[in-house]
């Protein structure tokens, strides 16, 4: 500690000896020559008294500091005029005005958007730069007008007296084309999209466009008139009609589904918000979209928005009349899945639509027990290579075998309208080696996680190991394992009762040879061995794969072989929904009324429609030329493609801005060139590129 203390007093010690040192230099250092000779000697008397006094006060650093004569900077250099200090003030203001001008020179836009340049003359010109994004939006506007979409909706939806002067149509126009742009249907922030996107829209509409016609208030008056049954039904039918003549589409087959879509809305009696069965998420009430759409290019012709909770069966004969008042036209053949296969549905479409089916028949009825038998029939023929083979190609060249099957023809017949309809009807029974390997591999993870639960149930003595103790309790759990996993007939588990006897001596106390005795029991059962029953196995394995479908469509029209291809293309009716939910992010709705739920979600039914439309029409038109799109892939620019997505297409036209350069009473335009790939999908579409070109005009 006495060692600490000394270190401590020699460094205090040396520190006072440099402060004395340096405080000795400062009193010891003399002022230049140069600098003493230019001192001031003629100061006031007040400032020599005062120096005077200082002399006589306690010496200490800051009164030393005070006894250093300033310099005066004006006299510094002898021989030399200094300027007077308000000069040079004066130089300083000059110089920063003249770099405030430079900079003024250099800077191009200003906060509002306004530069003021000064050339030689010193005269300011006001010059205004505008750029507008313009991307794909011609491109979707000039889509919408081909199909009618601006006329059907003016036609039907009331124009009132005060009501601004764009009318309904173009503003669902001009909204559906931000929608599919930016995948967006959010109200709030159409309005600011418009006011930057003025010139183009004026030019593609040839209208006065104000940001004040896309306010949240006329764009849900907008959403509500299309909430109206009546109304979206007359809107659809025209939309549909017009679509079909102008771009000139197949109309023999049509496939109908339905799909649900969840929201964070309450449930309500009699609203459109409810629970039911979904794969969405079940814990939040949904809607159900029931859609009717045309073959091959998959766009949506018919659409209802109907509560969560209603059962698809129900569905498909509204949707199917509506198609039919928009197609005029029979022997139209329906597609849809086993919910379509009803007695009801197909006397509906056979009395009232006049036309066709054509569906997978459910195992359930009377299905199930024809189905025992038309698979027994379906394995002899396979083994005597009796039966219809549909094999196709892949890339490589190579044959893959997709499905098998044989048919038979039966008599149907229903009353409809107090009128009896009578007809035959063809049942294909098939065999699908890709569904029979899926069935198989499921059936063997099922027996095997069933395995591993029930041996579960019975863990060996140990901390933290629960046992059961009574039978009735493992049988039930047992069962419930097998019941879960579908395994029952094929699974079969021993078990055991296991007794553990142990003596222990009655009370308190050390035992002895007459002490009273009593004898504890634990019991405990045990699952000992699991067996799988092989010959229920393999008779299930050899009913999988088979699937009955049932169509009246005639031989001539589809063979066995077209009507296997046929509804395998199922899937281009589920590409509507998945573009819903991705590309136009339909949920959350970001609205609460249910008016509105429902208005929005035919608009975007409206822009899948546009979607699917573009994607074929551009497929169809490289088909017919035998031609390829290169540069769509960004990681791969050579890669060419016959079968582009609507996706690509527009996002292949990102970048082009329209610049507008206000100068004086002048106004210039640029666009972004439109490059080779641009113009080839304008040109498959059937559009000239003067849809860009033309905003450059000047009118």
């Amino acid at each position: 500690m006495d060692r600490y203390m000394a270190r401590g007093i020699i460094f205090g010690l040396v520190c006072f000896l440099l402060w004395i040192c340096s405080f000795s230099t400062v009193q010891a250092s003399s002022v230049p020559a140069g600098v003493a000779n230019s001192i001031n000697t003629d100061a006031l008397p007040d400032q020599q008294t005062g120096q005077s006094e200082n002399q006589h006060r306690d010496s200490g650093r800051k009164n030393e500091r005070r006894k250093t004569p300033k310099l005066e900077r004006n006299r510094l250099g002898e021989g030399k005029k200094s300027a007077p200090v308000t000069k040079r003030k004066k130089r300083q203001k000059s110089k920063k005005a003249k770099t405030g001008e430079t900079k003024a020179k250099g800077s191009l836009l200003s906060d509002d958007g306004t530069s003021h340049i000064l050339n030689k003359a010193k005269k300011v010109k006001d010059i205004r730069l505008t750029a507008e994004r313009v991307d794909d939006i011609p491109l979707l506007i000039k889509a919408m007008m081909k199909m009618g979409i601006q006329e059907a909706i003016d036609q039907y939806i009331p124009v009132y007296k005060n009501q601004r002067d764009l009318s309904w149509g173009w503003t669902a126009v001009i909204w559906l084309a931000y929608m599919l742009s930016e995948g967006d249907h959010r109200k709030v922030v159409v309005r600011e999209y418009v006011s930057r996107m003025r010139h183009t829209l004026m030019e593609l509409t040839g209208l006065p466009i104000s940001e004040n016609d896309f306010t949240d208030d006329r764009l849900a008056n907008l959403a509500r008139y299309l909430s109206d049954d009546g109304t979206w039904k007359d809107i659809e039918e025209k939309i549909g009609a017009s679509t079909i003549e102008a771009y000139a589409l197949p109309e023999e087959t049509v496939r109908v589904d339905a799909t649900t879509v969840s929201g964070y809305h309450q449930t309500v009696e009699g609203g459109i918000f409810q629970f039911g069965v979904s794969k969405d998420d079940p814990n939040r009430p949904q809607i159900k979209i029931m859609t009717g759409s045309l073959d091959p290019l998959g766009m949506p012709l018919a659409t209802d928005v109907v509560p969560g909770q209603m059962a698809d069966d129900k569905l498909y004969a509204p949707i199917i009349s509506r198609i039919h008042s928009i197609l005029k036209k029979k022997g139209v053949l329906y597609v849809g899945d086993c919910k379509l296969s009803s007695l009801e549905n197909r006397l509906h479409i056979k009395g009232k639509a006049e036309g066709h089916y054509l569906c997978p028949l459910p195992n359930t009825g009377n299905t199930t027990k024809n189905m025992e038998k038309w698979i027994d029939e379906g394995n002899l023929k396979d083994k005597e290579n009796m039966l219809i083979k549909y094999v196709v190609q892949d890339d490589k060249g190579q044959e893959e075998l997709k499905a098998k099957g044989y048919e038979i023809e039966r008599t149907q017949s229903g009353e409809i309208d107090g009128k009896v309809l009578e007809w035959k009807e063809r049942v294909l029974i098939v065999k699908s080696p890709a569904y029979e390997k899926q069935k198989t591999l499921g059936l063997e993870r099922r027996l095997k996680n069933a395995e591993e639960k029930l041996y579960a149930l019975t863990p060996p003595r140990g901390p933290g190991k629960r046992q059961i103790k009574e039978e009735e309790q493992l049988k039930a759990l047992a069962e419930g394992i097998l019941k879960k996993h579908r395994v029952k007939d094929f699974l079969k588990y021993e078990y055991v009762r296991e007794v553990e006897s142990k003596t222990k001596y009655i009370g308190k106390g050390r035992g002895s040879k007459n002490r009273e005795k009593k004898i504890e029991e634990k019991i405990r059962y045990q699952i000992t061995e699991v067996t799988r029953n092989k010959e229920a196995i393999d008779a299930e394995k050899k009913k999988y794969g088979w699937k009955a479908y049932v169509t009246d469509v005639s031989m001539e029209r589809l063979c066995f072989i077209d009507v296997v291809s046929s509804y395998r293309k199922q899937y281009r009716v589920e590409r509507i929904f998945n573009r819903l939910k991705s590309r136009l992010n339909i949920a959350p709705f970001y609205v609460k009324r249910e008016d509105q739920v429902k208005g929005i979600t035919h608009l975007l039914m409206i822009g899948v429609k546009v979607i699917t439309l573009i994607e074929f029409a551009v497929r169809r038109s490289l088909a017919r030329n035998g031609e390829k799109l290169v540069g769509l892939h960004l990681g791969n620019p050579k890669k060419a493609t016959s079968h582009p997505t609507c996706e690509k297409l527009l996002s292949a036209f990102s970048n082009i801005t329209l610049t507008i350069i206000e100068e004086g009473g002048s106004v210039k335009k640029h666009l972004t060139s439109l490059s080779q790939l641009q113009r080839e999908i304008l040109k498959h579409l059937g559009f000239s590129a003067s849809i860009y070109d033309n905003l450059e005009v000047m009118r």
